[in-house]
């Protein structure tokens, strides 16, 4: 009996294998190492003959935490937390204020303030942010440098510990000068979208008290004008972010309070339909529908949509853009629905759009 072998619960605590405690060993070991090292790089931020190389380690660090799901979870508090770090960030952003117009902006200086917003974002855990970050950064010209400061400013937006701090400061509006451009070129695109970014971080924790803070600033037209202008990417994040608002009670209501900002949302979504006729895009496509699906639930808007939903959602012009979302088909299938219902609702609601506009 004595020379039988130990059973493996006698050699490892909780009856696991030697060899799972020791990969478990290796792996906090490892965390560690790369938190001791994010935590040396979030101190040199505050250097500005270090801040461009911690830029581009703390990415390095961050891109890999987003890929394996760990220490991003502590980074946002320690880049809030750590004495100055969000005054570097800021500094860096609004560093290249004065490139926007005229529009100088040079892929270098676009490479870095992306880099800092990225670390006021935290990682939206969807398909769409991967790709938003991932095809971005292969697609666009731009230097690493670049790409640090988008990913420091995208690390604290959803953190829940960090996220209200985050807007108690009003740290959003120090990226709508960004979102207020009209350059086409890469550098700039590559910033509003980044940008946009930050703001998809936001919205996308579903929170109320987020969405009356973006209510209460300009992000509604400056995401219109995205929506109108930008690229296919931007377009989408930017459609994204109006979703989600309007998926708020509070702000459907907000919304669909006047005509003109209906009729506002309702133009720039009826424009990008016609667009997508040419060149379609099932996956702007079916943000879009989103929009009008949830605009239908208010019955003032619903009576609107009768006269101004686009024909080209009533035919077969999308159906082969459609056919392999079965989501996307359900939720314009029930938009039609309740598009084509009595109109008792909108005039025991106070009367339509319509009414409004002549009052």
């Amino acid at each position: 009996m004595s020379n039988q072998p130990q059973s493996q619960s006698m050699n490892a605590p909780f009856g696991g294998s030697s060899s799972s405690v020791v990969s478990l060993a290796k792996a906090q070991m490892n965390k560690d190492q790369k938190m001791a090292s994010a935590e040396s790089l979030v101190l040199d931020l505050i250097n500005p003959d270090l801040r461009e190389n911690a830029l581009l380690e703390l990415s390095k660090l961050w891109l890999h935490g987003f890929m394996k799901r760990e220490l991003f979870q502590d980074l946002a508090p320690l880049l809030w937390n750590s004495f100055g770090t969000i005054a570097a960030l800021l500094q860096e952003i609004v560093s290249i204020y004065p490139v926007l117009s005229p529009s100088n902006l040079t892929p270098a200086q676009s490479n870095r303030v992306c880099n800092a917003l990225a670390l006021l974002q935290a990682p939206w855990k969807t398909a769409l942010k991967a790709e938003v970050l991932f095809m971005t950064f292969e697609n666009v010209c731009l230097s690493e440098e670049e790409r640090a400061l988008i990913l420091d400013v995208q690390c604290v937006a959803s953190h829940s510990e960090t996220r209200m701090l985050f807007l108690n400061a009003h740290i959003p509006l120090y990226l709508y000068p960004f979102l207020n451009t009209n350059s086409k070129s890469r550098p700039f695109e590559y910033l509003r979208l980044t940008s946009l970014g930050v703001i998809g971080a936001l919205v996308k924790v579903d929170d109320t008290e987020v969405i009356s803070f973006l209510l209460s600033t300009e992000i509604i037209p400056l995401c219109l004008r995205t929506m109108e202008t930008g690229n296919e990417l931007s377009k989408t994040v930017a459609t994204f972010i109006v979703q989600k608002i309007l998926l708020d009670d509070v702000g459907l209501d907000y919304i669909c309070s006047t005509a003109e900002r209906f009729f506002a949302v309702g133009r720039v979504l009826g424009s990008m339909v016609s667009t997508l006729a040419d060149q379609p895009s099932s996956r702007l496509l079916k943000h879009i529908i989103r929009c009008y699906l949830r605009l239908s639930d208010n019955p003032r808007a619903c009576d609107a949509l009768r006269s101004c939903l686009p024909d080209m959602l009533k035919d077969a012009t999308f159906s082969n853009c459609l056919r392999e979302d079965q989501t996307a088909r359900r939720w314009l299938q029930q938009l039609l629905h309740n598009v084509g219902g009595n109109r008792v609702a909108a005039f025991q609601a106070g009367g339509g759009f319509d009414h409004m506009l002549v009052n």
